[in-house]
C-alpha cells in the first residue's frame, strides 16, 4: 500500500487529491510542517531529512519527494483514469509545463508570504508578481473546464491546492472569474471534498 506523509493544506493536498482521485488503496499520514512529528511520535525527519512534505513511499520502500514527480507517478499506475496524458504525447508535455509554472511561478510566489520574518516590501513584490500570474492563468482558463481542456489531470489538484493559499496570505482573486469558476468547479469533485475532510479543512 503507498504512504503519503502531508501537512494539512500544504502542496501535499495536490497528492492527496490524485490519490482519491486514482482509487488506489493508500494511508495519509499527518507530517505537520511546525512540529515534524508524527501521530506515533516518530521524528519525521528520520523518513524524510529534508523535512518538508509531500513524500510518497511505496510498498517497496521507495520514496518519491516531489510533488509534480509523485502526482504523474500516481496517475500513471491508474492509466485508465486519465489522470494524465500519455507519455510521449504533446499531452503529457503540456502537463508537465503546467506543472512546472504552478511549482515555479505560484508555489515558490506563495512561499515568502508565510515566512514572518520577511520584510513587507519583499511580500508586497511577491503579492504584485502572484497577482499578475494568476491574471494570466485566469486567460488561459478561458473556455475551459480544466487546465488541459475537458478533463480534470494531475495538474487541476496542484492548481486548486496552490489558490488556496490566496486568502490566508492576502492575494485577492476575487476578480478572476474564470479562476474562481474554475476553482468552484474541481473544489466539489467527491476526490477533492475527500482529501478536504481527511485534513480537516471541509466538513
Amino acid at each position: 500500500m503507498l504512504k503519503l506523509y502531508y501537512s494539512p493544506g500544504a502542496c501535499s493536498l495536490s497528492p492527496h487529491i490524485v490519490l482519491h482521485e486514482s482509487g488506489l488503496p493508500f494511508e495519509a499520514i499527518p507530517a505537520p510542517t511546525k512540529t515534524h512529528q508524527l501521530p506515533n511520535g516518530t521524528d519525521y525527519y528520520t523518513i524524510n531529512p529534508l523535512g518538508y512534505v509531500p513524500l510518497l513511499v511505496m510498498a517497496d520502500g521507495e520514496k518519491l519527494r516531489e510533488g509534480p514527480a509523485i502526482v504523474q507517478y500516481i496517475a500513471d499506475q491508474v492509466p485508465e483514469k486519465n489522470l494524465a496524458p500519455a507519455y510521449g504525447t504533446l499531452g503529457r508535455y503540456r502537463l508537465m509545463e503546467w506543472l512546472t509554472f504552478i511549482g515555479t511561478e505560484l508555489h515558490k510566489g506563495f512561499s515568502p508570504l508565510f515566512n514572518p520574518a520577511m520584510p513587507a516590501e519583499a511580500k508586497q513584490i511577491s503579492k504584485d508578481r502572484l497577482a499578475q500570474r494568476l491574471a494570466w492563468v485566469d486567460g488561459e482558463l478561458a473556455g475551459k473546464q480544466y487546465l488541459l481542456g475537458e478533463a480534470f489531470s494531475v495538474a487541476d489538484a496542484y492548481l486548486f491546492t496552490v489558490t488556496n493559499w490566496a486568502a490566508f496570505v492576502g492575494v485577492d482573486i476575487s476578480g478572476l472569474a474564470n479562476l474562481n469558476a474554475y476553482r468552484a468547479r474541481v473544489g466539489a469533485r467527491p476526490a477533492v471534498q475527500a482529501a478536504l475532510k481527511a485534513e480537516g479543512l471541509a466538513k
